[in-house]
């Protein structure tokens, strides 16, 4: 029996039969960490821990910096806690996505920082290039695919826009970049919803995310990095010259703190405004068939997000699922990080219900698993950095969405900041100033709202951006995942 549901427009609706079917099996937990070769969590720090940094988190943010902090200099004595387990949060559940882009898109670096983007673009460039190589130099067996991505027009207005982007990256002098009209694209992968696209050859990778982040733990770890699962850092203060920061069971005294705890609560009270933790929620396919696969044509792997304001991201596994998430994003009143939140029945249907308009040769296809998780999203769309403690703290947060990539170049970013040196990162605009803050709660959840709101009816209006959107455009608020 089919359920309701809402489309864009806020009109009632019906999940189709197949749709509800097909996620009659779905296992409540992310494709990625549902892996036989898990490693086993280390053990929780007891009693007091001494070192030259330390690293709070266990996502990409944190290994980067461990990891590249050794790289700097062997001789540094380097601790990392993680809450949980390493890679368990965003960095375990993500679409596997691993962007160049240091700017959340072309789109978004051109509005907020025009004078320096060709120069964002190079370091994002390098950045990527760099996890390349750290994958293979360790080993790393996390299928690194460079498939490269297309953004999707499914809307009429959306043609122009991609060949909008086109010419920005041809005037920037980037290449790499092909737009599609309706046949090339099809020819790539077949769905009569797409009706051009924007094939960014070289600036994305595929990856398996938990694996690319255990794959990073045993790095850092084969460098002489101490980690300590399970042992939340619950306080910040300083020591002396250094820092302390305090565990359920212990305490850690450093000499510089890099915090990646990007979603999760900052220990820097006054950064906690300018990030707010939303919810995205991806399904996982059954492995395909060969005849399925045939059907889909989609021969050269390539990355796939269509260019709503609520979009969809999909992308080929390595054995032959497809990944679909995005669309809704769901913010909660009061901006906490829960367990409980990480499910939302209602976005899986809705999301299965959109894949089988995609792919509707495709039907009879089963979802084997359901998840969900929490994002750092910042008003610019993009990481920002800071220092706390008179430059013994570094910080980097609000990647919103694309930080399996970025989070190396922020790592980078930190360190340089702790050593105090001035290097052509600590330069950049983008790291010397900081996004709006959100505003406190209420104004906060009632914002998020009202955009979301506002959002939806642009996408059911040809693009049209309606007084609210157009405000916050002018003023650089914007709310995305």
């Amino acid at each position: 029996m089919a359920r309701a549901a809402m489309n864009p427009t806020g009109q009632t609706t019906r999940t189709p039969a197949p749709a509800v079917h097909a996620l009659a099996d779905a296992a409540p937990t992310p494709f990625w960490l549902d892996d036989p070769d898990r490693p086993a969590a280390l053990p929780a720090l007891v009693g007091d821990e001494r070192c030259d940094l330390l690293v709070v988190g266990g996502g990409y943010s944190g290994l980067w910096t461990a990891l590249l902090a050794k790289e700097r200099d062997p001789e540094r004595d380097v601790v990392l806690v993680e809450g949980q387990q390493v890679g368990w949060a965003a960095s375990g559940r993500n679409g596997g996505f691993c962007a160049a882009s240091l700017t959340h898109g072309l789109g978004n670096g051109l509005a907020r920082w025009p004078g320096e983007l060709k120069k964002l673009e190079e370091l994002g460039a390098r950045n990527l290039d760099a996890i390349g190589d750290a994958v293979e130099r360790y080993g790393i067996d996390c299928a690194f695919e460079r498939t490269g991505e297309i953004d999707l027009a499914t809307e009429p207005h959306q043609i122009a826009e991609l060949r909008e982007a086109a010419e920005d990256a041809d005037r920037l002098g980037l290449t790499g970049y092909d737009f599609l009209d309706r046949d090339a694209v099809r020819a790539e992968v077949h769905s009569p919803t797409f009706l051009a696209g924007l094939w960014n050859r070289k600036g994305v990778a595929m990856l398996h995310p938990a694996r690319l982040a255990w794959g990073l733990k045993q790095a850092c770890l084969d460098q002489g990095v101490r980690i300590y699962e399970h042992t939340r850092a619950t306080a910040l203060a300083a020591d002396g010259t250094g820092m302390a920061v305090r565990t359920p069971y212990g305490r850690v005294f450093a000499r510089h703190v890099a915090l990646g705890t990007n979603a999760f609560p900052h220990l820097v009270r006054r950064v906690r405004p300018y990030v707010v933790p939303v919810y995205d929620h991806a399904l996982m396919t059954e492995p395909l068939s060969a005849e399925q696969l045939a059907a889909l044509g989609w021969k050269n792997r390539q990355g796939l997000s269509d260019s709503n304001n609520h979009f969809h991201y999909f992308r080929l596994t390595a054995d032959h699922r497809i990944l679909w998430g995005g669309y809704d994003i769901v913010y909660r009143y009061g901006g906490g990080v829960r367990d409980e939140y990480d499910h939302h029945p209602a976005t899986y249907e809705k999301l299965a219900r959109h894949f089988f308009q995609c792919f509707p040769q495709l039907e009879g296809v089963r979802f084997s698993h359901a998840w969900g998780g929490a994002i750092d999203t910042c008003s610019r769309f993009s990481a920002f950095f800071g220092t706390a403690h008179g430059g013994r703290v570094a910080y980097a947060a609000g990647y919103t969405g694309l930080g399996v990539g970025a989070t190396r170049f922020g790592a980078d970013v930190m360190l340089d900041l702790l050593s105090g040196e001035r290097t052509e990162r600590t330069e950049l605009e983008m790291v010397r100033t900081k996004p709006l803050p959100f505003p406190p709660e209420p104004l906060r959840w009632a914002g998020i709202g009202i955009t979301q709101w506002s959002m939806s009816r642009a996408d059911a209006r040809g693009g049209r951006r309606n007084l609210w959107l157009k405000a916050m455009d002018k003023v650089g608020l914007g709310f995305d995942s």
